[in-house]
C-alpha cells in the first residue's frame, strides 16, 4: 500500500520548483539514503568539494 505525499508537510517546492522532503517525511521513510538531503535528520552531510560524475 502506498501513502500519498502532502505538499507542507511531507514536502515543499523550492524557489525552482523541486521537489524538497522534509525532515518528518525523511523520517517516516525510516532510512538515510546518503544523498545529503536538506532536512536530513540522520546526520548525513556529503562531503564539501565532492561533486556528481558529469554525464558525457
Amino acid at each position: 500500500m502506498t501513502q500519498e505525499l502532502k505538499e507542507g508537510e511531507d514536502y515543499y517546492l523550492n524557489g525552482q520548483g523541486l521537489l524538497v522532503f522534509t525532515a518528518k517525511y525523511l523520517l517516516k521513510r525510516g532510512y538515510c539514503c546518503q544523498n545529503g538531503c536538506r532536512h536530513c535528520p540522520y546526520g548525513f552531510r556529503k562531503q564539501e568539494g565532492a561533486e556528481r560524475p558529469k554525464k558525457v
